[in-house]
């Protein structure tokens, strides 16, 4: 009896600092019909604020939507209110929507790293929404950031953090099939709303970012309404056994044009293994023929230099997939024209971003990026105007260069390169990139500029339409 009370007391010691070290599960924004706020609650906790730019002229949007560890938002009011500001002020104005899902170890603390990153992106596409619209003589796009929210970090003590790599992934898997959707739905809906206002496609359009465990949240969240979309709007499934195609037999294959969701998803770092992006990754390789107009759909942007999901993560996974059963997968490449093996006890231990078979591209800097010397086409700009017009016309030149994308073919942008695979079909919408530690230094940086510079470039690419880009292009290099 006595050695009992012994376990039990030293179960209490040991357990009860850990408990109370659990960081609260509760949410930070109120709203009203939920949580009613304290009459000294600041206006920092609602769940909608409006931010003015660092050019102390502009604003955008910010809210806050917030889910438990089930993936039930905290306050279904909460997510109302966000939608509900954005769908209005939409209706009166094209706004470009961006959600951000941040990673392990993150939440929307004031200070938070990934939300001051998130709103450095925000004030960035501010500055981008009003160049474009100086050079376009029309009115910018309404920039509304949401950021999604979390317990990314469930202890708070220095090492003990570590301890919950696999018990937050778990999380992050849950809250995937949770409320997450839903918010996600509501968001696209104000972009159809828009375009029922206007009678055409507006310039309404939406964003979806995740990181680390945020990724996986996404992923699981959309995977399969990607999916779907493929399958619907990419036409009757690839023939197999074709020989390997040319340039000119691969113009031959009916060119397609898929839809995502939204305009633009980007996985910044995901922790989840390859084996569940392996339906759009197979779908997307088994045609070599794009459309033109056809947009990048998914990025995901991994580091070489991420250990977490590039060592710990696959360690992780090779004992808790031990006893699972796999075979040897075979898909087919209508790039190459070749059928390809496929590890798939590789692919269920690996994370996306490392596996080599589903990988797209390489992005590194540009061999002149420390110069910073400008592109020669942009001489003719007027002095007054010409880091915004600069910026503007290597974005839509680098644009012009994914219109004519091919295996193997390098694209241009303002501080990088983005280099397609030879075993992948140019305008391939579904990226699976390998990033230069030198733009993404380990698992949870995203403060390089070089980084946000690209993640704004694939927003303009994604967002405005292809005679748009061309136009303003033209006009650019015109003046």
């Amino acid at each position: 009896m006595v050695g009992d009370r012994g376990i039990r007391f030293t179960l209490l010691v040991f357990l009860v600092p850990i408990l109370c070290a659990c960081t609260a599960n509760a949410p930070r924004r109120y709203d009203a019909s939920c949580i009613p706020p304290s009459a000294s609650a600041p206006a920092s906790a609602q769940p909608v604020e409006t931010i003015t730019a660092t050019n102390g002229q502009d604003q955008y949007l910010l809210g806050f939507v917030e889910l438990d560890d089930q993936g039930h938002l905290y306050c279904r009011g909460q997510m109302n209110d966000v939608v509900t500001r954005i769908r209005t002020e939409s209706a009166q104005r094209d706004t470009l929507m961006v959600v951000f899902v941040h990673g392990w170890h993150h939440g929307n603390a004031p200070g938070d790293e990934n939300l001051v990153e998130f709103q450095a992106l925000l004030d960035g596409l501010v500055a981008d929404e009003q160049a474009r619209a100086q050079a376009d003589n029309m009115p910018a796009r309404r920039v509304a950031g949401v950021y999604i929210s979390w317990r990314g970090q469930s202890l708070t003590p220095p090492g003990l953090e570590y301890l919950t790599f696999w018990d937050r992934k778990n999380t992050a898997a849950a809250i995937g099939h949770g409320d997450v959707t839903e918010v996600l739905a509501r968001l696209e809906q104000v972009k159809r709303d828009r375009d029922d206002i206007v009678q055409r496609d507006s310039a309404t359009q939406l964003v979806i970012i995740g990181h680390s465990f945020g990724g996986l949240i996404v992923h699981t969240a959309l995977a399969q309404i990607l999916v779907s979309r493929f399958v619907r709007t990419g036409g009757a499934m690839a023939a197999q056994g074709a020989p390997s195609p040319t340039a000119e037999t691969a113009e031959k294959e009916a060119a397609i044009k898929v839809q995502g969701f939204g305009s633009l998803v980007v996985l910044i770092n995901p922790a989840f293994e390859a084996q569940l992006f392996s339906s759009l990754s197979d779908m997307s390789a088994e045609h070599a023929n794009y459309a033109g107009d056809q947009p990048p759909l998914v990025a995901v942007l991994t580091s070489e230099a991420d250990t977490a999901t590039g060592v710990a993560f696959p360690l992780g996974r090779r004992f808790s997939t031990v006893f699972e059963n796999t075979i040897p997968m075979r898909r087919w490449n209508a790039t190459t024209g070749q059928l390809e093996s496929i590890n798939e006890s590789e692919a269920i231990i690996t994370s996306v971003g490392h596996f080599e078979p589903y990988r797209t591209h390489r992005l590194y800097p540009r061999p002149d990026t420390a110069e910073r010397t400008p592109d020669p086409t942009l001489q003719n700009l007027r002095a007054t105007s010409l880091g915004d017009a600069a910026r503007l016309n290597v974005t839509f030149s680098a644009a012009q260069a994914w219109r004519e994308d091919r295996p193997g073919s390098q694209i241009s942008f303002r501080d990088v390169v983005l280099e397609r695979t030879n075993n992948s079909a140019g305008r391939n919408p579904f990226l699976v990139v390998n990033v230069d530690k030198h733009i993404i230094a380990n698992h949870n940086d995203l403060t390089n500029p070089a980084l946000r510079s690209f993640i704004k470039d694939l927003v303009q690419l994604s967002t405005v339409p292809p005679e748009q880009q061309q136009q303003l292009f033209r006009r650019l290099n015109a003046r």
